[in-house]
Formats: structure tokens, C-alpha cells, sequence
């Protein structure tokens, strides 16, 4: 049952959201007391069969983070492999590159230089700042956020509502911001989460991003209108929550939940595995120690499970599902777990076509988009294959910027212009509810 939360008062304009937290973070907090000195970031391309096996082997003699693909198994000829590899292991994988005659390059020499760049030296300022004026172009700690839904929900009475859908393994309540004019009970809606993966921090902000400009255009842009007033919005920004807080305490590059695996020191579960749908097939992992771990059961993550328990409540409303992921730059729609045409595959294939059409129209940034099997890997037991599976016709995942330059580092400079091409292609999405495919 979901737990709402009302607070009626004055709205004003977003720009001049006055946030209060009263948890500070010692500035050596937010640098991870320099753990990622010398480590650096290795793109391969395999060009043979030949140097795909021997990568793979390499892998097995020498302990890596992947960050694209997220898997050794997924490693393809001629494909991009993204690593990131500890400062004391970078010239004994260059030695072995070197002499299997694989191309290498490295995307970041010294990782925490591209850490202390991303989210800045401006800590001591920052909690200054954001007493006066809410800034949606920093990345934000779990607690900042939590403030700041509250706050929204406090603000815009009535077009926001706050409710709580259960919590995570950890106890932290899982919040969702529901936007939209409250003309009819039984209103079309559209899901969407960020945050899946605790390091792609810039999903979070798009969710933020999100619920400001349409708040924030509700009354000047007759477009947005439109869409909150014949559509709801269920928006979690921070789907993992327990993981999103880890990745700003302790590792920057933390990807699964925080539950914990008897027999094991690991801990976590790859909230986009772990959904009931060709559960833990190819593409996800039974070792609780990878990065892809399907999980002991599905739906065994208390925040999969209380997303599920949600959208399958409503699921005769909801009639889009959103992921935001990254990094990639591409849009992705089911299957994730086999090559196969959907049945509806000319109006998602439209719709998708639209938004990236849309989303290029900012800055000419370009975005693949197709079947998640064929244009990214395949993987079972997604999100995006279980909410379709469970009737909802369009289900969507994006990978945003950039695709492999910064990677999870995605600068704060670099926000603004991410977020708001993202924006246009939801919106053209959101549009296209409204209107019947008859391809």
C-alpha cells in the first residue's frame, strides 16, 4: 500500500526552491579519501574472435570494474570494452595488451582527477548555495533530493503528489512524485524511474530535471499543459536507493542494490536483472560477486518488488514505462532476452524513431534506437521486457550521454544539455500517448 504524504501551501517558482539538509558531508567524503588515484579507464577493441577470447582470458587473470559491456560474456568482435582498472594493475594489462597485439587506448588517465573535476572542489560553498536557490545543473546526494521532492510536493499542491511505495533493503522510504492535473480519476499514465544502477548518476538528475520544466512550463507552454492535464507522471528519481547512497559515501562506481547474500562477503543485486521475466537467462549472472547477479529469486530486491507490486497495480493506466540509464546514447525497447519482433512493433518503432528525432533537434546529439537484444546485448529478467510482458505497450530504457569519453563521469557542465534534449524526446513519447497508433 502506498504511503502519501500531503503538505498544502503557496506554490512559487522552482528557480527560488529554498532546500534545507541538514546532512553535511566532509569534503574528503565526497573524494572517497583518494581511492581512485592512478586507477584509469581502458577502452579495447577486440578486432578478431581471437583477441575476444584472449581479452576474456586477460579478465580472468586480473580483477577489472567493466563499464561497457557489464559483463565479460557480452565482449564482442570490433565492439568498444570500457575498463576500469586499479592503479596497480594498469602496466601489467598494457604489458599484456602489448604482446597479444590488441589496439587499446586509455579514455582517463587518473580517475580520481575526472572524480574531483565531475563534482568539483565547491563543496564547502555548495550547502551555502543551495539554502537560497536549488541548482539542477550539480548532482545531488540521496538526502538533497529526498529535501527536495518534499519540497516540491509542498509547493505545487496541486499538481504533485508524494507518496512512499514501500522501502528499500536498507529502510529508506521509496519515494515517487506523481505530476499531473487532477481533472479525472482515471487518467492515462506514464512511469518513469532513474537511478537504477547507483553510479549513472546523471539518470537522477534527469528525473529532477524532468519535474522542474514541467512544473515550471505548466502555465506558459500549452504543450506541457496538455500533457499534465490528460496524463499523470509517476516519477522516481532514485530507484536504488540504498546503492545511489553508497556510490556518493563509499564507491563511486557501486552498480548493484546493498541487500545482502548469505555465504557471501558480496552484497547487491542488479536491480535490471532481477525483474520476472525470463529470470536470470543469458545476459544476467548466478555468481552474487558480478556486476549483472540476477539475484537468489525474482523480484528478491525489495525495491524491484515494490515497483512491480505499483505498476501491476495500475497497469491499465499506465501506458509507458521509462528507464533512464546510461551511458550509450541510445533507446532502447523490448526485447532485452531474445531476438524477436514485438507485436506492436511498428508503433514503438514509430515512437521511438520521433523521439530521438526529437531529442537531435537540441544539439544534434545522435542516439541509436531499436531492440534492446539487437542494439545493445541481450538480457533477461529487464525491466523494460517485464513491464511489456505485463500489458504496458510502450516500455522504454535510454542510455544517455555520453559513450565512453567521461562514461559515468558525465560532467555537471554537461547536465543542462543532456537533460534537455532527454526532455524532448519524453515529451514526444508522453505526445504520442495521446493519440492512436494505427500502424
Amino acid at each position: 500500500m502506498a504511503l502519501r504524504i500531503t503538505d498544502v501551501s503557496s506554490t512559487f517558482l522552482l528557480g527560488c526552491v529554498i532546500i534545507f539538509s541538514t546532512v553535511l558531508y566532509p569534503v574528503d567524503s565526497y573524494l572517497y579519501n583518494n581511492r581512485y588515484v592512478g586507477d584509469q579507464v581502458f577502452r579495447i577493441i577486440p578486432s578478431s574472435n581471437t583477441e575476444v577470447q584472449a581479452v576474456k582470458q586477460l579478465f580472468q587473470n586480473l580483477t577489472v570494474d567493466l563499464w561497457r559491456p557489464n559483463s565479460a560474456s557480452l565482449i564482442r568482435e570490433n565492439s568498444p570494452v570500457d575498463i576500469h582498472v586499479g592503479w596497480n594493475k594498469t602496466q601489467w594489462l598494457r604489458r599484456h595488451l602489448h604482446q597479444a597485439h590488441i589496439h587499446y587506448k586509455v579514455l582517463i588517465s587518473n580517475l580520481q582527477t575526472e572524480i574531483e573535476k565531475q563534482i568539483g572542489y565547491r563543496r564547502s560553498s555548495r550547502t551555502r548555495r543551495s539554502e537560497f536557490q536549488y541548482d539542477y545543473e550539480v548532482y545531488h546526494p540521496l538526502e538533497e533530493i529526498r529535501s527536495w521532492m518534499f519540497e516540491m510536493n509542498r509547493t505545487h499542491p496541486h499538481l504533485v503528489d508524494l507518496f512512499s511505495i514501500g522501502q528499500s533493503y536498507e529502510g529508506r522510504p521509496l519515494y515517487v512524485l506523481q505530476l499531473g492535473k487532477r481533472t479525472r480519476p482515471f487518467k492515462k499514465a506514464v512511469w518513469i524511474d532513474c537511478g537504477v544502477h547507483a553510479r549513472e548518476w546523471i539518470g537522477p538528475a534527469f528525473c529532477q530535471w524532468f519535474v522542474k520544466e514541467a512544473l515550471n512550463s505548466y502555465q506558459q507552454d500549452s504543450g506541457m499543459r496538455r500533457l499534465m492535464n490528460q496524463l499523470n507522471f509517476y516519477i522516481m528519481p532514485v530507484f536504488n536507493v540504498d546503492g545511489y547512497h553508497y556510490s556518493w559515501k563509499t564507491d563511486r562506481f557501486w552498480r548493484k542494490t546493498r541487500s545482502k547474500i548469505p555465504k557471501y562477503h558480496c552484497r547487491g543485486v542488479d536491480a535490471n536483472r532481477n525483474w520476472k521475466v525470463k529470470w536470470c537467462d543469458e545476459g544476467a549472472s548466478l555468481h552474487p560477486c558480478d556486476d549483472t547477479y540476477c539475484g537468489p529469486f525474482p523480484e528478491s530486491e525489495p525495491e524491484v518488488k515494490a515497483v512491480a507490486k505499483f505498476l501491476r497495480k495500475h497497469r491499465k493506466r499506465v501506458k509507458a514505462y521509462i528507464s533512464i540509464h546510461a551511458y550509450a546514447q541510445m533507446l532502447l525497447y523490448p526485447y532485452s532476452y531474445k531476438y524477436a519482433t514485438i507485436p506492436n512493433f511498428n508503433c514503438v518503432e514509430s515512437a521511438a524513431q520521433n523521439a530521438v528525432s526529437a531529442l537531435y533537434s537540441a544539439y544534434g546529439v545522435r542516439y541509436r534506437y531499436g531492440p534492446a537484444s539487437t542494439t545493445l546485448y541481450v538480457s533477461s529478467g529487464s525491466s523494460i521486457d517485464w513491464a511489456y510482458k505485463n500489458g504496458i505497450p510502450y516500455a522504454f530504457a535510454f542510455e544517455l550521454r555520453d559513450t565512453g569519453y567521461y562514461g559515468f563521469l558525465l560532467p555537471e557542465t554537461l547536465i543542462n544539455p543532456t537533460c534537455t534534449e532527454t526532455m524532448r524526446a519524453v515529451k514526444t513519447i508522453a505526445s504520442g500517448l495521446l493519440k492512436k497508433c494505427t500502424k
